[in-house]
């Protein structure tokens, strides 16, 4: 039990002895904390004690825990008073050993078992619930919008209280720098130098000069931009066959035979195109047998998305949904929700950008962002109308990057080129704006 999976993405360590030791900090703190009970996480609170079916189900979603699991979260007015602690709090880096230093989804990371129970699944599937928790998300957002957010944006220790972290330093210590710069997957190739500040500084907009770079806010410092130049569409990848990376993204699926419809909360979490499209009109126009491919982000690295072919946007759509919501058939994930990434699909708060590709044997297409856990802040910046080139910006998720899926029509042959890799939960990034694919026939 002390160490599970790899953590896809490194939204959280990989060391189970770790993370139980920030969430009992977290919780001595949340417990000693003279902190006022936001508005939103008491109407959440209120809501779970006014109705038996939410009360029955928040009191069993830990109580089903098995013992051993060694849960520091005993009930959900616990986990209420964390996710109070969390709402004033930016994700700082730590500089402990052997360890991811990131609990990039701190309140996934104290639902981490009690969502793979009977009474999380019904939770974190109830609408009411999911309501709440938006609110709550929005919260949080905009105190990462604000300027109160920028103290982990040092370039060495963090000197604000942080009891829940080992050595906690800023996002611009040389540990953090690393650290991003690891994710880099073209690191040292060409003039991205090898140094993590200077390739920091080389591949991102920022004012190296200017306290925290420049950055106005946590957000600003997550959803930075890259520099002119750094990543962009090559010459040979214009070509109109070819499909280039939305996002800046690790493959993790791709499948020629989704259906329209399917149980996609069953054993290898197949796809289901229209409760993914959220039974959209322009759903109707794909069929079985489309293809599917998805990609997800990782922690350290570049959040928004670009277009991956040429063409015009004909319908936009910000779907709501679950947010710790995790496939029952993963039992007790200890990386959930990362490995209902199919299953998540079709339920997660989510954005949709219908494009019509200027190359017919493309045709209509549909880029799919989908939030996982906290990152389900999905902003579109395209509108229905514009005519978008292969690369260009057509939004972003807020507080860091997510999964992300691209949805083919049947017949749209694609020869993809996962840069030798194997779709899996063990990939490395694609740099976007790369080549992924090319339409055959």
């Amino acid at each position: 039990m002390n160490h599970v999976k790899y953590r896809v993405g490194k939204w959280l360590p990989s060391d189970r002895n770790f993370l139980n030791s920030w969430i009992e900090k977290k919780v001595n703190q949340a417990k000693h904390s003279k902190l006022a009970i936001n508005p939103a996480i008491a109407d959440l609170r209120d809501t779970i004690y006014n109705d038996p079916i939410l009360y029955m189900s928040f009191t069993s979603m830990y109580d089903e825990i098995p013992q051993g699991y060694n849960e520091p979260v005993k009930n959900f007015d616990t986990m209420l008073l964390v996710m109070n602690q969390i709402l004033q709090e930016a994700p700082c880096y730590s500089t402990i050993e052997n360890t991811i230093g990131l609990v990039g989804f701190p309140i996934n990371a104290i639902l981490d078992w009690a969502m793979g129970t009977s009474g999380g699944y019904l939770a974190f599937t109830n609408t009411v619930v999911n309501e709440k928790l938006n609110v709550i998300l929005n919260e949080w957002k905009l105190f990462l919008q604000s300027e109160a957010s920028k103290y982990v944006l040092a370039n060495g220790p963090i000197h604000q209280p942080q009891p829940d972290y080992t050595n906690p330093v800023g996002w611009f210590s040389p540990e953090a720098l690393e650290a991003i710069a690891a994710m880099d997957p073209l690191r040292g190739q060409g003039n991205d130098p090898q140094d993590a500040l200077s390739n920091f500084i080389y591949n991102y907009q920022c004012q190296p000069t200017q306290p925290y770079f420049g950055y106005k806010s946590w957000d600003d410092f997550f959803t930075r931009e890259f520099n002119p130049g750094v990543r962009e569409v090559s010459n040979a990848d214009k070509d109109p066959s070819v499909i280039v990376s939305a996002c800046e993204s690790a493959p993790y699926n791709c499948v020629t035979n989704a259906m329209m419809r399917d149980k996609f909360w069953m054993k290898g979490q197949p796809y289901s195109l229209v409760d993914i499209m959220n039974n959209h009109p322009l759903s109707q126009q794909f069929g079985d047998n489309s293809t599917v491919y998805q990609a997800f982000l990782c922690a350290k690295t570049y959040h928004r998305w670009n277009s991956p072919v040429d063409g015009r946007v004909i319908a936009i759509q910000n779907v709501p949904g679950t947010y710790y919501a995790e496939a029952p058939v993963e039992g007790y994930d200890p990386a959930g929700p990362n490995d209902s990434q199919g299953y998540i699909a079709e339920l997660a708060a989510r954005a949709l950008i219908f494009i019509q590709s200027d190359n017919p044997k493309i045709g209509l297409m549909c880029f799919v962002a989908i939030g996982m856990a906290e990152v389900s802040s999905c902003e579109i910046t395209v509108k229905v109308g514009d005519h978008i080139k292969k690369g260009d910006p057509t939004g972003t998720f807020h507080f860091g990057g997510s999964t992300h899926c691209l949805i083919f029509r049947p017949g749209v042959n694609i020869d993809f080129d996962f840069h030798g890799q194997t779709p899996s939960l063990n990939t490395y990034n694609i740099p976007v704006k790369s080549r992924i694919g090319v339409v055959k026939g």
